[in-house]
């Protein structure tokens, strides 16, 4: 019955204004409500795991699928109305005040509105509410800051302070290939050909792509295999027994120790993929190319990640307008 209902609401949006548009919406549900009453309401909680459900059958990550479930729960706390009476007001009052409560930046309380955002978006398309109380939240500006990447020297470091082959191997496929921390740790031997210096790995939502690495990331990776003694099928494994397969915490929390080891405190896996991507394009790969490397969808994502080298513009500007 509420799919009917939500059918006539939106056969009916064309002609009536929104104050008109949420009367009928009451009356509707009022009056049909006092006919099925047998009828059990889904709970907010219950919209929630139908959502992430779908989300997950869609390809999501557990970590994705996790921070959905906490920041739209959060929400919920604050937010007791039904989803179905979540007005855009109840919204922004929430939003608002999350940024006051967590004391947050505007990039965080952004990342909480496209989530929720997200939440209310699929909850129009299946027919569960009329109108998203999202639609007319927009994105959030932020002061877009030149994000550092790692220059040469500092990888030099890198590579010196790395005290066993395979954080050294780490290291290296890192920055040759741009891979997120996520597809290095599901990667597996067999899935290496050290011939071509290539690999596949599945990015986001399982979508398979091919990266390639360099001779030095090959030799290293060589060397840090033939040094292994266990049977694990994982390419980067636990240095102590039972080797098990490495986590992103660990290659995380290794890099971070790297790091603060020659006085830089934010060696980060991802640093590694933005440094990639930005020498990519100084070298004059095209913006193109490095998408279909990092497996962005959309080419806007790809340019976020590409910090210009500030003295190329510079030289580029003296070659082309001076």
């Amino acid at each position: 019955m509420e799919e009917k209902i939500v059918t006539i609401l939106n056969e009916m949006s064309e002609f009536l204004s929104v104050s008109q548009m949420k009367k009928l919406q009451e009356v509707m549900l009022s009056t049909f409500a006092e006919k099925e009453p047998e009828k059990k309401q889904i709970s907010n909680e219950e919209y929630l795991e139908m959502f992430l459900d779908a989300k997950t059958i869609e390809g999501c990550s557990e970590r994705t699928i996790q921070y959905y479930r906490v920041t739209i729960k959060k929400m919920f706390e604050s937010v007791t109305e039904i989803v179905r009476k979540i007005t855009t007001e109840d919204m922004r009052t929430y939003l608002s005040e999350y940024q006051k409560l967590n004391n947050c930046s505007k990039v965080t309380v952004d990342n909480v509105r496209r989530n929720i955002s997200s939440f209310f978006s699929w909850l129009e398309e299946e027919n569960h509410i009329l109108k998203s109380p999202m639609k007319r939240i927009h994105k959030i500006k932020t002061n877009q800051q030149v994000k550092e990447i790692i220059n040469d020297e500092d990888i030099e470091k890198l590579r010196d302070k790395c005290t066993c082959k395979r954080d050294l191997a780490i290291v290296d496929l890192l920055y040759s290939t741009g891979i997120r921390v996520g597809e290095l740790v599901n990667l597996n031997i067999p899935d290496i050909n050290f011939e071509d210096r290539e690999c596949v790995v599945f990015g986001k939502g399982g979508k398979e792509r091919k990266v390639y690495f360099d001779a030095k990331a090959k030799l290293h990776l060589q060397a840090y295999i033939n040094s292994r003694t266990d049977d694990n099928s994982a390419l980067f494994v636990t240095l102590d027994a039972p080797y098990n397969r490495l986590k992103i915490s660990g290659v995380e929390i290794r890099m971070r120790q790297l790091g603060r080891s020659i006085n830089l405190t934010k060696i980060h896996p991802h640093k590694f993929r933005r440094t990639m991507a930005t020498r990519a394009i100084d070298k004059g790969m095209p913006i193109e190319q490095v998408q279909k490397i990092l497996g962005h969808s959309q080419i806007d994502t790809t340019m976020q990640y590409a910090m210009v080298n500030q003295s190329n513009v510079k030289s580029s500007h003296k070659k082309f307008i001076s």
